[in-house]
């Protein structure tokens, strides 16, 4: 289902495959402490392994990794994984780098990769876990019409404290009639 990889324009922020080329901006995101507490990232991480994962992004169509670019510059990724093609549903989640917050590029990446998904494959259900505390992040997947389901309680131990994960979704028809698609 995600076997194209597709480079996605938006006013603010192009989408393209993630590659090497990308792996600086990754590695300066996953070592920002703020970034790592957002999403819940205890492993270290280091240049090399960073390159191989990039590196072999494209070759998997079962997932779509793409970087989020703004000016040039990586911004961050944004991910649709864990396909389930029996029920027409997988995952989404999105990371950001220190100097891409606040900007509304998240926002926007999110908008162009509902549309593509929705718009050019036949998902029903888009999926993501987001930690309760990071409310800046929930109110970004409510307004582009996630709906939260449920919580998972103590998902997440960080700096000896448990914090819950919130689940949400959105489903197609939600999707078209906010966007006034018929896709």
């Amino acid at each position: 289902m995600f076997a194209e990889k597709p480079t996605l324009k938006g006013e603010r922020v192009t989408l393209c495959p993630v590659g090497p080329e990308h792996v600086a901006g990754l590695l300066e995101a996953v070592t920002d402490p703020e970034v790592r507490r957002l999403t819940g990232s205890h492993a270290p991480f280091d240049a090399e392994s960073l390159r191989l994962w990039y590196s072999t992004r494209a070759g998997q169509a079962d997932r779509l990794d793409l970087a989020i670019t703004a000016g040039g510059e990586y911004a961050g990724e944004i991910v649709l994984n864990e396909l389930d093609t029996d029920n027409l549903a997988c995952n989404l989640r999105i990371m950001l780098g220190p100097r891409a917050a606040g900007k509304g590029y998240g926002t926007e990446a999110i908008e162009l990769v509902l549309a593509h998904a929705f718009g050019t494959t036949p998902l029903h259900r888009i999926s993501l876990g987001v930690y309760a505390f990071n409310e800046r992040a929930r109110h970004v997947y409510k307004k582009v019409g996630f709906v939260e389901e449920g919580v998972e309680r103590d998902a997440l131990l960080w700096d000896g404290r448990w914090h819950d994960a919130v689940l949400m979704s959105i489903l197609r028809p939600e999707w078209q009639a906010r966007s006034g698609s018929l896709a």
